[in-house]
């Protein structure tokens, strides 16, 4: 499964992922996991010793529903699935980085780019299991965790559409310097994905790029749980 995993990753259409992360700042993707891929997920949310931490998202104003942040080491399918989205989404960064004129680069290898993070004093995991229940919702917000982040994000919806949830779409806003802002609403099937913004993104203007900041959330659901995997490739302070 783990080799199928990273095949599944590197067989995506990369050329198209990356024209359409540069035309509109995401690209929703076909199916990543398989239905039981996504129930072994599920299945996991209530074994509390594969997580560092537990977030009501109510206590602290954040939306309504919970989140449960994995501990080191992760699971197998999930390691590979952030190693492999890494390797192809290190090339996109790096080209946005050159559009803004940067000179930094991110290295090629997922490890690599953890090792700078450690060195600021970001350590602990940030991928994620979220659940949300009828009513939840998810405010706009960025993960950031620290001064070290890398600029793009995947979440993969973990059960089905109309079938056990309804409601519950990905958002996602732009804030567009000296105008309104700009929304975009993204339904995703099981095990599909969406690969987003963490920060900002390049936007091509008549005299050069400029950033666009980039927030997102969850609409509220109207009917049943809604379950999601959120691949986070910076840790966290």
């Amino acid at each position: 499964m783990i080799q199928d995993i990273k095949a599944r990753v590197e067989s995506l259409d990369w050329e198209t992922i990356q024209n359409e992360l540069d035309e509109q700042g995401f690209a929703k993707l076909p199916a990543i996991l398989t239905k039981e891929e996504c129930e072994f997920f599920m299945e996991m949310y209530g074994e509390e010793e594969s997580y560092r931490t537990t977030i009501n998202m109510t206590r602290y104003r954040f939306g309504n529903g919970e989140y449960k942040y994995f501990s080191y080491p992760l699971p197998d399918i999930l390691q590979h699935l952030r190693e492999s989205f890494y390797v192809e989404l290190a090339k996109t960064a790096n080209r946005w980085l050159s559009y803004l004129k940067k000179t930094g680069q991110y290295p090629e290898q997922l490890q690599d780019f953890l090792n700078t993070c450690e060195e600021f004093n970001q350590t602990r995991p940030t991928p994620l299991l979220l659940k949300y229940q009828t009513g939840g919702f998810n405010c706009l917000h960025q993960d950031l965790y620290g001064d070290l982040f890398f600029p793009f994000q995947v979440v993969i919806v973990l059960n089905s559409r109309e079938k056990d949830f309804s409601g519950g779409e990905s958002l996602l806003v732009e804030q567009i310097p000296r105008a309104q802002s700009r929304g975009h609403v993204i339904t995703l099937e099981q095990g599909r994905a969406l690969i987003f913004p963490t920060n900002h993104r390049p936007v091509l203007g008549k005299k050069g790029y400029y950033k666009n900041t980039v927030r997102h959330g969850v609409s509220t659901v109207i009917s049943g749980e809604r379950y999601g995997l959120g691949i986070i490739f910076h840790d966290s302070k």
